[in-house]
């Protein structure tokens, strides 16, 4: 069964650091264009970041650029992502989805992607 699993949610203080992680089972994420994404609650699920292959350029949402960073470990069939200088209006829930798409510059909303995570929540507040 393929399948995706999202952790590394919780709280934080606004300016403070997460770093979450998706696992895959059932398929290898090297043949995989991945995404992050996310949803608050009332809002529409918006795209953070993604990561393309072969290679690993990465792309991000202007809202996120500088602060977020997206990287694989194919050895772990990992993908993680690194949040910095987080603030109040990051709250949301996270996901990771891929797409068996080979992209080496990939356009993060282009693709239909086929396997989402179950989500972890991201809390920044004081």
């Amino acid at each position: 069964q393929l399948q995706l699993v999202e952790s590394g949610g919780g709280l934080v203080q606004p300016g403070g650091s997460l770093r979450l992680s998706c696992t895959a089972s059932g398929f290898m994420l090297d043949s995989y264009t991945i995404g992050w994404f996310r949803q608050a609650p009332g809002k529409e699920r918006e795209v953070v970041s993604c990561i393309g292959h072969p290679g690993e350029i990465t792309n991000y949402a202007d809202f996120v650029r500088g602060r977020f960073t997206i990287s694989r470990d194919n050895a772990k069939n990992t993908i993680y992502l690194q949040m910095n200088r987080l603030t109040p209006e990051d709250t949301a829930v996270y996901y990771c989805a891929a797409v068996r798409e080979s992209s080496v510059n990939p356009i993060c909303v282009a693709y239909d992607y086929e396997y989402w995570g179950q989500g972890t929540q991201v809390t920044v507040s004081s």
